[in-house]
């Protein structure tokens, strides 16, 4: 580290002292601890990750690691859910349910995909090893997109406002409709994503919009019914 510089300029002679460097704590080291450890996922992939590796690139001690996970695993497992949450699914506002499906799902598989497939790597790299989790607790880890509700499903806390809305326009009967059709196209997105590790085409998201939710969150109704559905409305009565 170069302690003191002496610089000419104009004539002009000063010596520069560095910048002494700010100790980081608490939230910002757990941070920058996280996003250390993702660069390293990324960069080397979790077999190749170490304790001392991510803390290497943190610039800090191995022991400030060990502090907070008790190995890699739980390490990895963080940096993903911190990665995942630092980067939100914006909500869309279409004015219909099957505008707000279509759009939500869409940004979703844009974003997510590399994400799923470094972090489907990972778990098939050996993730589960020392975890005690099972394989269903991690992938909730990894692939919620928010902490659920007491009560709620996986992922449908956040995306909800689309529900609600589309029930306060009279598209569907929230009460109604099963918790498991509500997380269906989401599950499905992810199920896609995971096994082809790539962005979902177009007329797949719209298929699992138009020919398999809205027809069960609408009462699996007639044929009628379907299409008022894509249309943001319902069938006038009689």
């Amino acid at each position: 580290m170069i302690r003191n510089a002496t610089f000419s300029y104009a004539g002009i002679v000063t010596t520069a002292e560095p910048a002494p460097r700010r100790r980081r704590r608490g939230h910002e080291l757990e941070s920058a601890l996280l996003d250390a450890a993702w660069e390293e996922l990324v960069e080397v992939g979790f077999a190749n990750l170490t304790m001392e590796s991510v803390a290497a690139r943190a610039r800090t001690g191995v022991a400030v690691l060990y502090r907070r996970w008790e190995n890699k695993d739980r390490l990895v497992l963080a940096a993903l859910e911190h990665y995942r949450r630092a980067r939100p699914i914006d909500i869309p506002d279409t004015g219909s349910l099957r505008g707000d499906l279509l759009a939500v799902l869409t940004a979703m598989s844009r974003a997510r995909a590399s994400f799923w497939a470094i972090a489907s790597a990972a778990a098939f790299s050996g993730l589960l090893t020392d975890t005690g989790l099972t394989p269903a607790q991690v992938r909730d880890t990894i692939l919620g997109e928010d902490p659920p509700q007491p009560g709620a499903t996986l992922g449908i806390s956040r995306v909800r406002v689309i529900y609600q809305r589309a029930h306060d326009r009279g598209e569907i009967d929230l009460d109604g409709v099963p918790p498991a059709v509500l997380a269906l196209p989401f599950d499905l997105a992810r199920h896609d994503m995971l096994m082809d590790l790539r962005p979902l085409r177009p007329a797949r998201i719209r298929s699992i919009v138009d020919e398999l939710f809205l027809p069960l969150a609408s009462g699996g109704g007639t044929d009628r019914d379907s299409r008022a559905a894509r249309r943001g409305h319902r069938p006038p009565a009689g």
